[in-house]
């Protein structure tokens, strides 16, 4: 029995050596959550440590507020695929936004494999960005909150995401990356405050989110493959959009999008799909919008072929993007706008396959109003307004 009790001794205290030693507080590093000091290369030390680990580890932030500036955490030397950071404070962009506004992002993950992140605020106190940008002042083009680069195995769960001085989160090369449970803020008139933006990336979900933003609440760029959005309350911001695409003459395609379940409210678009008017030989096909409410949004359905911003760099060109298998199901709710579906899509090549199923939308207690150009397909069951296509 005294040799058992040693064994089980031995055993507890060994476990609770290992768990102490493979979590790494960044208050214990160094850290002060004051809003004041700067804390980045205790991030910094807590990763290296973390990543020196070949068992699983965790970062710890306490509460507090923990001034940051650029920090890189790379993933090239890291012995670690399975590092939990755990987020119970909240992470600061300095007040001056020329101290990273010129540096790309603020927090990046680079060549990671198994990072968690869970809870925890990142406040990237943008506004005085956006009125230097509202001015007419020259100023910084503004900082990425967060940004994935060539990762994989990537879950972020229950953060927090408010003023960006730009995009808040982008995953970009990344494969295997799930985020649920985000919230992301930022006024309705912020520029370029994107909520999550997704390109060159392949097995993303998103779920069970809260976005508003300045811009788009999700935006998907060029080379996104197998992408699941469900569960998302858009609003303000300018809907999930599929572009812009079609800037590069050589651009890799978009394909598997599935967007399902999401309430637009007072967004100046719902489900968009947005393509230069310029040579490209990019797709996007495979393509699916289901149970979707529109609430107040100017335009609720809407294909755009022909973007050309103040007519530079695109005038009269017709765009060589292909869209191709894209369905609406079960989408409802009011426009802002008499024309609630629009596909105006590239004469040089018309958008086929398009499918109409289940579809009311209204403006002001009547009938909405549908344009087509250069679009093919099929409607089923109720379509209001009547198909175009």
């Amino acid at each position: 029995m005294k040799m058992l009790y040693s064994t089980l001794l031995f055993t507890f205290v060994y476990q609770s050596t290992i768990a102490t030693a493979l979590t790494y507080n960044v208050v214990n590093l160094g850290a002060k959550g004051d809003g004041k000091t700067d804390s980045t290369k205790y991030f910094l030390s807590a990763w290296a440590s973390a990543c020196a680990s070949a068992s699983p580890a965790t970062i710890y932030v306490p509460k507090g507020n923990y001034l940051l500036t650029t920090a890189n955490f790379q993933g090239e030397n890291c012995k670690n695929d399975a590092i939990a950071i755990r987020i119970d404070g909240t992470l600061m962009a300095p007040s001056d936004y020329d101290v990273i506004g010129n540096a790309g992002n603020w927090i990046k993950f680079e060549g990671v494999n198994g990072v968690s992140i869970y809870g925890g605020v990142l406040d990237g106190r943008g506004t005085s960005l956006w009125a230097c940008k509202a001015s007419s002042k020259t100023c910084p083009s503004g900082a990425t909150t967060l940004r994935f680069h060539n990762s994989k195995n990537i879950a972020i769960s229950g953060l927090t995401s408010s003023n960006s001085q730009k995009f808040h989160i982008v995953i970009d090369g990344c494969r295997n990356v799930k985020l649920q449970g985000m919230k992301i803020s930022a006024s309705s008139n912020s520029p370029n405050t994107d909520g999550i933006h997704i390109e060159l990336s392949s097995g993303v979900t998103v779920l069970n989110s809260r976005i508003a933003t300045g811009d788009d609440c999700i935006s998907i760029g060029p080379g996104t493959s197998n992408l699941w959005i469900e569960n998302i309350d858009c609003g303000p911001g300018h809907g999930i959009s599929i572009g812009s695409l079609g800037w590069e003459l050589q651009e890799p395609g978009v394909q598997n999008v599935t967007v399902k379940t999401v309430t637009f409210t007072d967004t100046t678009n719902g489900v968009r799909i947005k393509t230069w008017g310029r040579p490209s030989n990019g797709f996007v096909k495979g393509v699916i919008f289901q149970h979707l409410l529109m609430a107040n949004v100017q335009n609720p359905i809407i294909i755009d072929q022909n973007y050309c911003p103040n007519n530079k760099n695109c005038p009269s060109q017709n765009s060589g993007m292909k869209i191709s298998d894209v369905t609406y199901q079960d989408i409802h709710g009011t426009s802002g706008t008499k024309v609630a579906v629009k596909f105006d899509c590239s004469k040089k090549n018309p958008c086929s396959e398009i499918r109409l199923e289940e579809v009311n939308l209204s403006y002001k207690d009547q009938p909405a109003e549908a344009s087509c150009a250069n679009a093919g397909g099929t409607s089923t069951g109720v379509v209001k307004p009547s198909s175009c296509l």
